[in-house]
C-alpha cells in the first residue's frame, strides 16, 4: 500500500534492534484517514471469505481491527495480555513472546466470544517473528474457529514470522512489507508500493 509506505518513509523512525517506531500514526496516535484506507484494503482482500469476526491482540491492533470490522460489519474480539478480575475463568489461552517488549505473556479470550461457527480474520499492526499471530491462531484452534487469514499493517520480511506461517498454510496479506531497514532508511517489497 503506497500510502502507508510513503507515511513510513516520512514519519517512521528506525531504532536499534530492528525496531520501527510508527507511534505518530499507527500505534500511539492514530491517523484515522490512513486507518480507514487500510481497513478498506483488508476488506478488499478478504471480502469473499465469509468473515464473521475480527480477532486482534491488545493494544496496538485494536484500532486497525475496528476500522476493518466496519467494512465487514462484524464484531472485534481482542485477546488480553493479562488476566483481570472481570475476566471469566473460562478462557482460551496461548503463550506469546513480545519482540518489542522482550517478555512472555498469556494471550486470553473468553470462551463465550469465540466459537466453532466463527470465520476469523486476524488483524495486527506488525508481523516480525510471528509469535503474536501464532498465539491468535492457537486461540482460534482451541475454539474450533476457522482462521481465513491475517491482515498485517507492517511486515518485517527480513524476520522469519511471515515466511514460516505462510509455509504452514496461513494466508497473510500485509500492506507494507519491509525487506530491509537501517539508519539509511527502509526498503519495501515491490508489491507494497502499489
Amino acid at each position: 500500500m503506497k500510502l502507508l509506505c510513503d507515511r513510513i518513509r516520512k514519519d517512521g523512525q528506525i531504532l536499534p534492534g530492528n525496531v520501527l517506531k510508527v507511534d505518530g500514526f499507527v500505534n500511539h496516535q492514530i491517523d484515522v484517514r490512513l486507518f480507514s484506507e487500510m481497513g478498506r484494503a483488508f476488506y478488499q482482500a478478504y471480502r469473499d471469505c465469509g468473515v464473521n469476526k475480527i480477532l486482534t491482540i491488545e493494544s496496538s491492533g485494536i484500532g486497525i481491527a475496528c476500522f476493518t470490522a466496519q467494512f465487514f460489519d462484524v464484531p472485534v474480539v481482542f485477546a488480553k495480555k493479562s488476566r483481570t478480575s472481570n475476566i471469566p475463568d473460562a478462557v482460551y489461552a496461548a503463550p506469546v513472546h513480545s519482540y518489542t517488549h522482550g517478555n512472555d505473556y498469556q494471550a486470553t479470550v473468553a470462551t463465550r466470544l469465540l466459537g466453532a461457527k466463527d470465520r476469523v480474520l486476524i488483524i495486527d499492526d506488525f508481523l516480525a517473528n510471528g509469535s503474536a499471530l501464532r498465539g491468535l491462531c492457537e486461540l482460534c484452534r482451541q475454539a474450533g474457529a476457522r482462521v481465513v487469514g491475517a491482515g498485517i499493517v507492517i511486515e518485517k520480511a527480513f524476520q522469519p514470522g511471515g515466511r514460516e506461517l505462510r509455509a504452514e498454510g496461513l494466508r497473510i496479506e500485509s500492506l507494507a512489507v519491509i525487506e530491509s531497514m537501517d539508519e539509511r532508511g527502509v526498503t519495501f517489497a515491490e508489491e507494497s508500493l502499489r
